[in-house]
C-alpha cells in the first residue's frame, strides 16, 4: 500500500466555496484518499501548534493527579450525559478492556439547556477538575472551537467529492453537528514487559480494532507511534508528520456513501519504551451528524462496492442502519460502557 495521503487544506481554507482551481484540487485529493484508504493527514488546518501543546500539557497535568481527585469527575458522575474520567481498563473494544486511561468531553452544555433538561444522552456539562488543573478547561474549549471548524471544512470538501454543493452537508446533518472530544493516556509499557506478554498480550495493546462511529475524527497526537490501518495488504502504522492532525472516516459516511468511503478499521498499539518515558498522549475528536439527524444513502450514481461486513471487526453491516444518529451512537457507547449503558438506558 502507498503511504497514507498528507494533504495541505490551505488552499481550502482560502476558498471554503471550493470554486477555486486550487481549493478544487484540494477537495480532489480529500475524495481520493477517502474512496482509497478512509485515512488522510491534514497540514495547513490552521489550528495553532500552541493550541495542542497547552491541551497536551493540561491532559497530561490532569493524568498525574492521585485518583481520588480524578474520581471525583468519573464517568458515573455525569450520568446520562457520560462525560468524566474513566481508569485504565474502565473502556471496552469488542468486549476487551482497552490498555489506556481518558476523560470523555463535549460540547459544554449549562443545566438549563434543552437537551439536558430532556435527558438526552451524550448531552451535558464537562466534569473538570478546575481547582487542580485550571488550565485545562480553557485549553478544551479553544480546541472544541477550533476542530469543530476544521470539521465543517472538511465536510464542505466531502460533499464537493461526491458531487453535491459544499453546503450540502451542514444544510442536512451538521449544521448543529454532534461533537465529542476524548482526552487518552495510554501507558507505556517496557521491553520486559511485552516480552512477557508475547505479540497478542494484553500489554502490547492499547485499543483492538474497531471502526469510528460517526462522520470524521480529527485526531492530534504526541508523536509516540501506535495507530495502525487495516489495508488489504495488511496492518499500516500511521505515520507522524509534524503539525498535522489525522483524519479518518467513519461509519456514517460508509452508510451515506454506500461503501464508496469506508470506515477502515484500526486499532492502537502500546509504546514499548524503557521504563520512565513519557506516555502517550492521543487526542481524538468527533465530529458527527446531528443527534436527530436521519442518516440516509446519497443517491450516488455508479456501481457501489460490495457491502464488507463480512470483513469487519464486529460482522456486522453499517448499510443496514435505520434511524436517527443519536440512536446509533448511544448503542455503540452503551456497548463500550456496560454498566454505565444499562444505568442510562435502563434507569428512570
Amino acid at each position: 500500500m502507498a503511504p497514507l495521503p498528507v494533504i495541505d487544506l490551505t488552499a481550502l481554507r482560502a476558498d471554503p466555496d471550493i470554486v477555486e482551481p486550487a481549493a478544487v484540487a484540494v477537495a480532489e485529493a480529500v475524495d481520493r484518499a477517502a474512496r482509497d484508504t478512509g485515512f488522510l493527514l491534514v497540514t495547513g488546518h490552521g489550528v495553532p501548534v500552541e493550541d495542542h501543546r497547552r491541551l497536551d500539557a493540561a491532559a497530561r497535568d490532569f493524568f498525574a493527579l492521585p485518583d481520588e481527585v480524578k474520581r471525583r469527575v468519573a464517568m458515573d458522575r455525569g450520568g446520562r450525559a457520560w462525560r468524566g474520567w474513566f481508569p485504565e481498563g474502565g473502556e471496552l473494544t469488542s468486549g476487551r478492556p482497552d490498555r489506556k486511561e481518558g476523560l470523555y468531553l463535549g460540547e459544554d452544555l449549562p443545566a438549563d439547556d434543552p437537551r439536558v433538561v430532556g435527558g438526552v444522552p451524550l448531552h451535558g456539562p464537562n466534569l473538570l477538575p478546575d481547582a487542580e488543573v485550571p488550565d485545562l478547561r480553557r485549553a478544551v474549549d479553544a480546541w472544541l472551537a477550533a476542530a469543530t471548524d476544521l470539521g465543517h471544512l472538511l465536510v464542505r470538501a466531502l460533499g464537493v467529492g461526491l458531487g453535491l454543493p459544499p453546503g450540502w452537508f451542514d444544510e442536512h446533518l451538521t449544521g448543529r453537528p454532534t461533537i465529542l472530544l476524548r482526552l487518552f493516556r495510554y501507558p507505556t509499557v517496557t521491553p520486559a514487559e511485552a516480552g512477557e506478554a508475547g505479540e497478542a498480550g494484553d500489554a502490547t495493546w492499547g485499543v483492538g480494532e474497531h471502526t469510528d462511529y460517526g462522520l470524521l475524527t480529527i485526531l492530534a497526537h504526541d508523536g509516540r507511534p501506535g495507530l495502525q490501518v487495516r489495508t488489504g495488504g495488511g496492518w499500516v502504522d500511521v505515520p507522524a508528520v509534524d503539525g498535522s492532525f489525522v483524519v479518518n472516516l467513519g461509519d456514517m459516511l460508509d452508510r451515506m456513501t454506500g461503501g464508496r468511503y469506508r470506515s477502515t478499521p484500526h486499532r492502537v498499539r502500546a509504546v514499548i519504551a524503557p521504563a520512565g518515558a513519557p506516555d502517550r498522549i492521543s487526542i481524538p475528536f468527533f465530529f458527527d451528524p446531528a443527534w436527530d439527524a436521519e442518516v440516509a444513502p446519497l443517491p450516488l450514481t455508479g456501481p457501489a462496492p460490495d457491502d464488507d461486513a463480512p470483513d469487519r471487526w464486529d460482522g456486522t453491516s453499517v448499510h443496514e442502519w435505520q434511524g436517527p444518529y443519536g440512536d446509533y451512537l448511544t448503542a455503540k457507547v452503551a456497548k463500550v460502557f456496560p454498566s454505565l449503558g444499562a444505568a442510562v438506558l435502563d434507569g428512570p
